[in-house]
């Protein structure tokens, strides 16, 4: 590691961990928020738990290490983050927070929702507004046909519908 990262004093020889550098803004959804506020609330609870049980405990020392590595990752992004609501007035153009409804042209159909990139999970729909498909849906309305351009070929996408509701 990097001394430039570890912070030394008499007691400690923690290392510090460095915002996160971006080429792009840290936009965030409103759940999103909510849901990294949740994640360190619980963090710091077990972070008191963890500090008042036993140090000489390496099992829960070692617990308690990757605790506050999270949590201190957390903070990052949160300190980081730009809340973007969803649009004031109702639309049909697909902005950052969007539920879209596409089709490929192949007729296979998705529902996505367009994210920050670090609450993008793929699994569940989530998709990163940067990423190449975000990309292809940002600024488009319901009938519009965009290009996707994918790692194993691009294709056609015409996007079906546009919400910012579940």
């Amino acid at each position: 590691m990097s001394r430039a990262f570890v912070k030394e004093d008499a007691q400690s020889t923690e290392a510090v961990i460095p915002p996160p550098t971006r080429e792009h803004p840290n936009y965030v959804t409103p759940a999103g928020m909510a849901a990294w506020q949740g994640r360190a609330d619980e963090l710091a609870v077990e972070l008191a738990a963890a500090a008042s049980a036993a140090e000489s405990d390496l099992a829960r020392a070692a617990e308690q290490e990757a605790l506050l590595r999270e949590f201190r990752s957390l903070e990052a992004l949160i300190e980081t983050a730009i809340v973007v609501p969803p649009p004031s007035a109702p639309t049909d153009e697909v902005h950052f927070g969007a539920w879209v409804m596409f089709s490929d042209d192949e007729n296979a159909s998705r529902r996505v929702h367009i994210v920050g990139a670090d609450e993008a999970e793929i699994e569940h729909g989530e998709v990163s507004w940067i990423s190449p498909l975000g990309r292809a849906l940002l600024g488009k309305r319901p009938g519009d046909v965009s290009l996707w351009e994918r790692p194993d070929g691009n294709t056609e996408i015409e996007i079906l519908a546009v919400s910012y509701t579940p």
